[in-house]
């Protein structure tokens, strides 16, 4: 029988998780009412909250110094490519893991995640190296590829993780009736683990839409996405607040979009399973 929660408590976690989501939403609410101040009310001491000159001259500069939709398509393709290479290697590697496992595939996931753990500034120079021989430097490609590989452990866990909830009884039935191995994932496999799959491909969009190391790092102006566009606004002279506030926010945007109307999704996702 469940445990009745009285009035009280209920009230009293509500306003709980209201107050840690604004204190985690609060950063994000401060740059964009930064965005919206001139530069003299943006380092303004005391910090005016709401009360001070609302302006979008900010925006304007932006937008007439940098490009942001060339930097917005650029975050499109190669954080939505990563993601479908990524999947596309890891559906296979994950079916693999979960349902024919050898004698190594748990040191094998445990190594993948290792992989995680290594600074990326202890790879840069034979990255760059790499890329500048290949000439991969500032293109789609190329910062496509490294960030794929860079996520490419989390969306194999994920999967398999998933993969593992899935009765393995379906796929032997799928097999006595015929199914080939490329039936049996696309046909059967792929359409049962919908949530799984989508779940880890709107996270790790979002992995690969804010990563700035490498983006930072690999690519100057063709190939920049909005983690440069960012990043412009620090120069020698100082930081100027409102405008990479504005930057900033004009960079968030599109991702708190989606995230906001694909909550739903991932957090089923991520936390029921693939037999509801």
């Amino acid at each position: 029988m469940a445990r009745k929660i009285s009035n009280t408590s209920r009230w009293g976690f509500t306003i709980l998780a209201w107050g840690v989501a604004l204190l985690i939403f609060f950063p994000i609410l401060w740059t964009i009412l930064t965005s919206f101040k001139s530069e003299a009310d943006a380092i303004a001491s005391p910090p005016k909250f709401l009360f001070f000159d609302w302006t979008t001259q900010n925006y304007a500069e932006v937008q007439s110094r940098s490009p942001y939709f060339r930097h917005f398509m650029n975050s499109v393709i190669i954080s939505v490519g990563s993601t479908l290479l990524g999947l596309l290697i890891a559906v296979p590697a994950a079916w693999s893991m979960a349902f024919q496992p050898a004698r190594r595939t748990k040191d094998l996931l445990m190594w993948m995640l290792s992989t995680k753990m290594m600074p990326a500034a202890g790879v840069l120079i034979p990255m760059y190296l790499l890329f500048r021989s290949w000439g991969l430097l500032d293109t789609r490609l190329g910062i496509t590829v490294v960030l794929m590989l860079i996520n490419l452990p989390i969306i194999v866990w994920m999967l398999y993780t998933y993969f593992r909830e899935i009765p393995s009884e379906i796929l032997e039935a799928a097999r006595m009736d015929g199914a080939s191995l490329k039936n049996e994932i696309v046909h059967v496999l792929t359409p049962m683990a919908v949530p799984g799959i989508a779940s880890t491909l709107l996270l790790n969009v979002i992995l690969a839409w804010n990563e700035a190391f490498w983006t930072l790092n690999l690519t100057t102006s063709r190939a920049a996405p909005l983690t440069t566009f960012i990043a412009s606004y620090s120069s020698p002279e100082g930081l100027f607040y409102a405008k990479l506030s504005a930057a900033s926010t004009m960079a968030i945007a599109p991702i708190l979009i989606l995230g906001w109307f694909s909550q739903k999704q991932l957090v089923r996702g991520l936390t029921f399973g693939a037999v509801k």
